[in-house]
């Protein structure tokens, strides 16, 4: 009969080495994904995106705990990675990051560097919050794109004029083409407004210009995603 093999102090050991480097990746790359969550601009918002960022660190950590400190073993994982093709397009090159982040953590914990996958999480983190609230980088000159229709004569033309003068910081004529056989004309105005309600309160005095038809304001949003 054969009685089954005592568990070895060392084995015991790795397995809480293991346990413990893959529970901190999690929290790792959890706390990544959570300020992924709370950072995000745009519209390319996806759950699995979210639940992925989770998932990769855990992995990196499992993959360098098996690696260990075998050169052999770290050339195989390397080969076997190439041959696996990633399809997945990120539109936004900061959801690659926050991939690269996750790996990074995940590669800390399995080499129990927890101190430099802690610190480097925290900090990045950080980073990334601080980076979502402030204007950094952004270069809009205008805040919308104006256009409509208004009659060569009569004082609608001056009308609209003085309107955007009190409701816009700067406005810049970038078009006009004769339209109604030359009986209209259609304005297309770059425009940036004074506070945030001046929007609201231009496309309503525009409206009460006699003559002016077909406003179109189109707004400009840098985190939106063409």
């Amino acid at each position: 009969m054969n009685l089954p093999l005592p568990i070895s102090a060392a084995a015991i050991a790795d397995l809480r080495t293991a346990l413990v480097s893959l529970l901190a990746a999690f929290a790792m790359s959890h706390l990544l994904a959570i300020v992924y969550v709370w950072s995000h601009r745009g519209l390319s918002y996806a759950q699995s995106f979210i639940q992925t960022l989770v998932m990769s660190g855990v992995a990196t950590a499992m993959m360098m705990l098996a690696i260990g400190n075998n050169i052999v073993w770290g050339i195989g994982v390397v080969g076997a990675l190439a041959l696996v093709r990633f399809r997945t397009n990120l539109r936004d090159p900061r959801d690659m990051v926050f991939i690269f982040a996750a790996l990074v953590a995940g590669i800390a914990c399995g080499t129990r560097a927890y101190a430099l996958g802690t610190v480097g999480t925290i900090i990045f983190s950080l980073v990334a919050l601080y980076l979502s609230h402030v204007p950094f980088g952004a270069r809009k000159t205008f805040d919308g794109l104006l256009r409509f229709t208004i009659p060569w004569e009569g004082a609608g033309n001056s009308t609209a004029t003085e309107t955007l003068q009190r409701h816009c910081r700067q406005f810049v004529l970038a078009t006009i083409r004769e339209v109604g056989q030359g009986e209209a004309s259609e304005h297309v105005y770059h425009v940036r407004f004074r506070r945030d309600d001046s929007r609201l309160k231009l496309a309503q005095d525009l409206a009460a210009v006699p003559g002016l038809s077909g406003m179109e304001l189109l707004l400009e949003d840098s985190r939106i995603e063409a």
